[in-house]
């Protein structure tokens, strides 16, 4: 299966949970195939977002689109959407194999041997070798979980496929190695990917273009550069603070 990237577009998205608003009328677009990264925060509203483009979450006003199509119960048969959770979402009792083709294996859709191929593609997909498909998850390092969470992604063969933070918890060189796997299958795949991170050295590492979201609000929306040249005082004040370098 191929495959094609298809476009996102969010209009006046508004939720709230509870007495708190936590999206206030967001308008976003996405073009099918780019590297699109929602940056601000934490607690901005960034994972509420992702949610509601995979349909998981319901819109208090506004629509989502994938495609051409509203967002409800019939998206996912419309088009392969994945998703990489933060905390990977592997499940210990598996091995790593087991895991990536999970997927194909509930839902029958090809042969044992073919799985088996399918797995051992999608671990070289994100340069892992095969003999780590008998490791179970506890084994592996935490760079090396987030690449097996993605490579599960991969085998649905998606259209659009969502990280939400994917390089928490993991030390710089675990996550440089994780930024460069997502810009790598972007260009081999062409799948529309969308990042969620308050980490700048991600954002700025992958995305084509930024949105940043803060206080329910896109306040600023372009490339790298344009971001960097941002004058919003708080996109401002994010990206300084994250260049200040700490305590000795």
């Amino acid at each position: 299966m191929e495959n094609a990237g298809v476009s996102v577009s969010v209009r006046g998205l508004r939720k709230n949970f509870g007495s708190q608003c936590v999206l206030a009328g967001l308008d976003l677009e996405i073009r099918p195939g780019e590297v699109f990264v929602l940056m601000g925060p934490s607690g901005a509203g960034k994972s509420v977002v992702l949610r509601h483009l995979i349909g998981l979450e319901e819109p208090d006003a506004g629509e989502v689109r994938v495609g051409d199509h509203p967002v409800d119960d019939s998206i996912r048969d419309r088009f392969r959407m994945a998703m990489v959770f933060q905390s990977g979402g592997l499940l210990n009792s598996l091995t790593v194999a087991e895991n990536v083709g999970l997927y194909l294996a509930e839902h029958r859709l090809v042969s044992r041997a073919d799985r088996e191929r399918l797995v051992r593609e999608k671990l070289d997909l994100v340069g892992l070798d095969e003999s780590v498909g008998l490791k179970l998850p506890s084994e592996l390092s935490g760079g090396m979980r987030k690449r097996v969470a993605i490579a599960r992604a991969l085998t649905m063969d998606p259209q659009l496929i969502l990280f939400d933070e994917p390089t928490s918890e993991l030390d710089p060189l675990a996550a440089a190695t994780v930024g460069g796997e997502i810009v790598a299958l972007n260009r081999r795949l062409g799948v529309t990917t969308v990042v969620v991170t308050h980490d700048r050295h991600l954002a700025f590492g992958v995305g084509q273009r930024i949105g940043f979201l803060a206080e329910g609000r896109l306040l600023a929306l372009g490339t790298p550069a344009e971001i960097r040249a941002s004058a919003d005082p708080l996109v401002h004040q994010f990206l300084t603070s994250a260049f200040t370098p700490p305590s000795p």
